[in-house]
């Protein structure tokens, strides 16, 4: 199976950027990085020391529901390019461990799924999970705060089916 690892979407970002209100309807705070421990949840690469960046509560679900949770993260303060890429850790993913934890095609948690899992056991764990028909993605949330860092989803194969070979 092939997993990507899924940053912040595009349109959340700019909204952001553009002055938009976060998930409380509050304008992000802006920060100055002190170094390591300011993940970008759109490039998904750390913030450098010095670059201003924004702090605001996230919810990286469709709709308001019980299940929605809903916390602090970092965001470059000015637009950068979105973390796309299958199979391959994003460089925020440093830390020992994580907690990955499968939803539903609901976008509610699937009970029994989640667990802290050690950053070299991620993109198995999340195979494993994606291989269930209740998953149909998984968090990569911090260990020790829970702060969401990104989404995996599993990438379809494209279907062959009815395609004629060429000789």
């Amino acid at each position: 199976m092939t997993v990507a690892f899924t940053a912040m979407p595009t349109t959340d970002a700019a909204h952001l950027w553009n002055g938009g209100t976060d998930a409380y309807g509050r304008i992000p705070e802006v920060q100055v990085s002190a170094g390591a421990g300011y993940p970008c949840r759109h490039c998904l690469r750390n913030i450098d020391e010095g670059e201003e960046l924004l702090v605001l509560a996230y919810r990286p679900f469709p709709g308001l529901q019980p299940y929605a949770e809903t916390g602090p993260i970092f965001l470059h303060k000015t637009p950068c390019r979105r973390y796309v890429a299958e199979e391959i850790l994003p460089p925020i993913l440093s830390s020992p461990d994580y907690i990955l934890r499968g939803y539903g095609s609901d976008n509610r948690i699937v009970y029994g799924s989640g667990a802290v899992t050690p950053t070299e056991r991620i993109k198995a764990r999340a195979e494993e999970l994606l291989s269930r028909p209740d998953i149909a993605y998984v968090h990569v949330r911090s260990a020790r705060n829970n702060c969401f860092q990104c989404r995996i989803d599993r990438v379809e194969a494209p279907s062959f089916a009815g395609a004629a070979l060429a000789i």
